[in-house]
């Protein structure tokens, strides 16, 4: 008879439950943060609430909001109520935070009030690598990623392709003629039609770009209209 593997009895109690040390491997990203953020003095940066206030409620450490922030950054995690649910499910997490969850506001309200200094300790990070001698080589590679605009292709223009359209625009004009009656100019076509006096049949018609009738008529060569 085939076996499985089976998981552990969810009601099974443990004297030494496992440690959740045991659930991050030596090369995982998280201990990378871990150092990152536990080597700059964040105060020096201009981390807000680096000395906590005597009254109210205790607040959380802005390394600890740190961590969260380059882990959600990491991973493509941009919404702080994704970050507030991961921190209370993920593994990574809970190991980096020490099981802290902090609520989304808190999340937000370090991301707006630290703004200048998260951007000043991540330009901390080069130099990090190269005092840790990760960079083996003086020779580095450089790739560049295209991302879609949320743009229509024709809509976008260099100044080659906008001369272009305007040379385009330009003869389209130049295919038009207003007529010659003072307040009825209109864009259009002249449509000229011969017409028997007598019987006032259409005998002939022709479609033109002139505005004006004084000229031989297209339908008529040699004819002038009245």
């Amino acid at each position: 008879m085939k076996r499985f593997i089976e998981g552990a009895d969810r009601r099974q109690v443990t004297l030494l439950p496992p440690c959740l040390d045991d659930y991050v491997t030596e090369d995982n990203p998280v201990r990378v943060v871990e150092v990152f953020v536990d080597t700059p003095d964040l105060a020096a940066l201009g981390f807000e609430g680096m000395v906590p206030e005597v009254t109210g409620r205790p607040s959380y450490h802005p390394s600890t909001m740190l961590k969260i922030y380059l882990y959600g950054y990491l991973n493509r995690v941009q919404s702080s109520r994704r970050l507030e649910r991961e921190a209370g499910r993920n593994l990574e997490l809970m190991w980096l935070t020490g099981r802290l969850v902090p609520d989304f506001k808190t999340i937000i309200d370090f991301r707006h009030d630290n703004g200048a200094a998260i951007r000043a300790v991540c330009r901390q990070f080069v130099p990090l690598c190269s005092k840790l001698d990760l960079f083996t080589d003086a020779v580095v590679a450089i790739d560049g990623s295209k991302f879609k605009a949320v743009n229509n292709r024709d809509k976008n223009y260099t100044p080659a392709k906008l001369q272009r359209r305007i040379e385009q625009v330009e003869e389209s004009i130049a295919r038009y003629m207003a007529t010659s009656g003072k307040g009825s100019g209109i864009v259009g076509y002249n449509v000229q039609a011969a017409v028997d006096t007598r019987q006032h049949l259409i005998v002939a018609h022709e479609v033109t770009n002139l505005g004006y009738d004084r000229a031989s008529s297209p339908a008529w060569p040699g004819r002038h209209g009245r």
